[in-house]
């Protein structure tokens, strides 16, 4: 591989809190090489680089270590990007009006289902009924995905397909409807790969380094398959589901091998389990009963465990022995509670997923145990509304980032695409600045300064780059504007002029 001389870029200081003074910096055998003061345009220091390497001009860009993404389904992601897009519905009718006009302009092949994704219905002024579609669908096959990724909204003919014939509402939640979501997922592997690398190429122009892939039930003999065709954009952790541990345990890997015959793009990475649901759903389990809506009466009025602690504690103790870390969700207090319990209990090591709502005793428990949190901010803008009427009077520990960080907890930022769009420069906008929509900011105590939110973009997994030194692994980010110092705005959209993993280009524009 050649070696590549960025010239003129000025690196982000170690502290992260501005950028040093311009550079050059040679990048050879996968990692920085060199670092040296850069000279007049044009001109290149023999001793830096003695000849053969790519010379590009960088015009003072700024220079990061690449970002990661450390919670996302990248099979969903994928067909997410290419199914009907519900996020703008503010009503039931608004889905099956959206539904009507898909099946009128571009109606599926005969038999497929039509799928749309990212209706958020907690706040919605009618109910979401399988009738409703039933009316514009006639015998094609819809499931509607929430945004949350927890329930489905199926019509008469999908019911059918998936075994649910008689199912009187539609809509199937939590554990019922992450099996239909596998069953959605049943492409070819060709077609759904291809899918997979146009979407890890559009991460890596947003300077997206690796991502922790948390696809059911286990991506790692996936990410083998991609890698070897050419999908080679991107570092994945790959992480195994309960029902795939045993499997996962017999090759032998731990948390943080790598995989071999991937050019070490591919870890071996945690145990995921999914312990109870989500705000929207109104499943995330919580010490205290969610808001009954009217004329209606909620079956768990604190919401849903779906792993309990007897089940949870022999899971987490198999990964413990087997050397594999585990990734809990817990989005409720009450989960967040048991969740920290089975981890203390168990001497397991990991992270939580989510931690929305902590009770205030929990939160210096995650650096006590040298527990990871791992967070989506732009959760917290996209459920400011329904936080504020499902968790009224107790949204000043929702999405408590500060309150973490503050507690000497590890975060870890990320989106939960496709619950959010793969962008870590949005992730970071949300962290630092939490309001997108012109209002007042969401509980703004709660705000991470810039070089919190930018350390916990870098990446928390082994291997990881988290200052640009020499010696360092070559995963890069070359960006237009400075990170530390734009305005919210420019910081959510930050314009990205090239992305390098080991020093190979995965995303070049204006250099």
């Amino acid at each position: 591989m050649t070696a590549v001389l960025l010239r003129s870029v000025r690196p982000l200081l170690p502290d992260r809190t501005g950028l040093g003074e311009p550079v050059d910096v040679l990048l050879s055998g996968h990692r920085v090489a060199a670092i040296g003061p850069t000279g007049p345009a044009g001109s290149v220091d023999t001793a830096l680089d003695p000849g053969g390497a790519e010379v590009v001009e960088c015009d003072g860009r700024a220079l990061l270590p690449g970002l990661w993404d450390h919670h996302v389904h990248m099979a969903q992601w994928a067909l997410a990007r290419r199914r009907l897009d519900l996020s703008g519905a503010r009503s039931a009718a608004d889905c099956a009006e959206l539904v009507a006009e898909r099946l009128a302009s571009a109606p599926p092949a005969g038999g497929e289902v039509l799928v749309g994704f990212g209706f958020r219905d907690s706040l919605w002024p009618d109910e979401a009924h399988r009738g409703l579609l039933d009316a514009v669908s006639g015998d094609v096959p819809v499931v509607l995905v929430s945004g949350d990724l927890h329930q489905g909204w199926l019509n008469g003919a999908a019911l059918e397909r998936f075994g649910y014939r008689g199912h009187p509402t539609g809509r199937i939640r939590e554990s019922e409807f992450f099996a239909v979501t596998v069953a959605l997922q049943d492409v070819p592997d060709e077609v759904l790969d291809g899918f997979v690398a146009d979407a890890a190429g559009a991460a890596a122009a947003r300077g997206v380094v690796g991502i922790v892939d948390f696809e059911a039930p286990w991506s790692l003999p996936d990410w083998q398959r991609r890698i070897a065709a050419g999908t080679t954009g991107l570092r994945v952790e790959a992480s195994v589901w309960p029902d795939q541990l045993e499997k996962a345990i017999a090759t032998g890997l731990r948390s943080g091998d790598v995989v071999d015959g991937t050019g070490g793009l591919l870890t071996a990475g945690p145990l995921k389990v999914i312990t109870d649901g989500s705000l929207n759903t109104r499943t995330a389990y919580c010490y205290d009963p969610y808001p009954q809506p009217p004329g209606a009466v909620i079956d768990n009025p604190c919401g849903l465990l779906l792993v309990p602690p007897s089940s949870l504690r022999p899971l987490l103790e198999r990964a413990r022995d087997a050397g594999l870390e585990a990734a809990l969700h817990a989005i409720g207090d009450h989960a967040n509670t048991l969740v920290l319990d089975a981890f203390a209990a168990t001497g397991a090591r990991g992270r939580i997923e989510h931690a929305q709502l902590l009770r205030g005793d929990d939160v210096p428990r995650f650096a006590g145990m040298g527990l990871v949190a791992s967070v989506q901010p732009e959760h917290a803008l996209d459920d400011r509304d329904v936080a504020d009427r499902l968790w009224a009077g107790r949204t000043g520990r929702a999405f408590a980032y500060r309150s973490l960080h503050d507690a000497g907890a590890r975060l870890a930022l990320g989106s939960d695409a496709p619950v959010a769009p793969l962008d870590p420069w949005i992730a970071l906008a949300a962290a630092v600045h939490r309001t997108a929509d012109g209002r007042d900011r969401w509980h703004a105590e709660q705000e991470l300064d810039r070089a919190v939110a930018l350390g916990a973009s870098f990446g928390v997994v082994p291997g990881s780059v988290g200052a640009v030194t020499e010696g360092a692994r070559a995963d890069l980010v070359l960006t237009d504007a400075d990170p530390t110092s734009c305005d919210p705005a420019t910081l959510r959209a930050m314009p990205v002029a090239g992305t390098l993993v080991g020093g190979r280009w995965t995303h070049r524009a204006g250099v």
